[in-house]
């Protein structure tokens, strides 16, 4: 066996493992489809923006996530809160079930801004608010930037979203080493390959500023995520952006990529402030219990 395909074994068992961790959602047995969100609660048509809540929320899967599992934790919180919540899948390959957001990020960009105009039409609201993990925090930018999304959009909320790409800890930067391995990812999951740091994807959308006018950006992020590397790469340049470090509003907190985005009540506490900043409260230790 030739050196290299020796080497080839324990890079692709390197890469399939950073591919793992970027699902917020994966577990042992994939289901046949997507399940559905409940009929009342968020995915409700039916539902009427309130006059402290006007604008719809829409959440935006991760990686290898899908429209319900990974909004456990955060559709709740805000439907508790008042708000009309939705979400979708985008990116689903033939033949993938469940596992979503792996085929090309300017398609899936495409999808939310059909879904956005769903749910405006439903709701009779004028703008919507953008709420995203991982990819989901960063493919609205696409949407906003090319597909006119910055004009049915207020606001949009990272929740450690790679604006700039990733490194994966270093493990992209192997590719080249492997003959072929760059472009079986590419072919394969595409949706991967645009969220590698340098990537044709992203260099056209950071060209020319991070930020389009009209819309305010929220970032939220962790110094302990694992998989948007280096975590400072998630941060926006601009007007009317505000990056926040999970640690500087808790000190203890210690969730990385994945938690951040499930169930850390602290991140979620810090997407509601961004959501109404007129009602903003300091976001501390103790709002984990709020």
């Amino acid at each position: 066996m030739l050196p290299w395909k020796r080497l080839l074994r324990p890079l692709t068992a390197l890469l399939l493992t950073g591919a793992l961790a970027l699902a917020p959602t994966a577990t042992a047995t994939a289901a046949p489809q997507a399940p559905t969100a409940p009929s009342s609660g968020w995915n409700d048509y039916s539902c009427t923006p309130s006059a402290a809540h006007p604008r719809p929320v829409v959440l935006v899967h991760g990686t290898f996530g899908n429209s319900v599992d990974n909004w456990l934790g955060l559709a709740p919180y805000l439907t508790r809160r008042g708000y009309c919540v939705f979400s979708l899948d985008y990116g689903r390959l033939p033949g993938v079930p469940f596992f979503h957001g792996l085929g090309p990020i300017g398609r899936s960009a495409e999808q939310l801004d059909g879904f956005v105009d769903k749910v405006l039409a439903a709701t009779g609201a004028g703008e919507v608010d953008v709420v995203g993990h991982s990819q989901g925090g960063m493919m609205p930018r696409h949407y906003l930037k090319f597909l006119g999304g910055a004009a049915e959009v207020n606001a949009l909320v990272g929740i450690a979203p790679d604006n700039h790409g990733t490194t994966l800890s270093g493990l992209t930067g192997l590719l080249p080493y492997f003959p072929g391995a760059k472009d079986l990812l590419t072919t394969a999951t595409p949706g991967l390959a645009d969220q590698i740091a340098g990537s044709p994807f992203l260099t056209r959308l950071n060209e020319g500023g991070d930020t389009v006018p009209g819309v305010t950006y929220t970032v939220i992020a962790t110094r302990y995520d694992q998989v948007v590397t280096p975590y400072r790469s998630q941060f926006l340049d601009g007007p009317n952006v505000r990056n926040v470090l999970l640690q500087d509003l808790c000190p203890v907190d210690l969730s990385e990529h994945v938690a951040i985005g499930l169930f850390d009540r602290i991140a979620f506490h810090e997407v509601a402030n961004a959501l109404d900043p007129a009602r903003a409260k300091p976001t501390t230790c103790a709002s984990a219990f709020s």
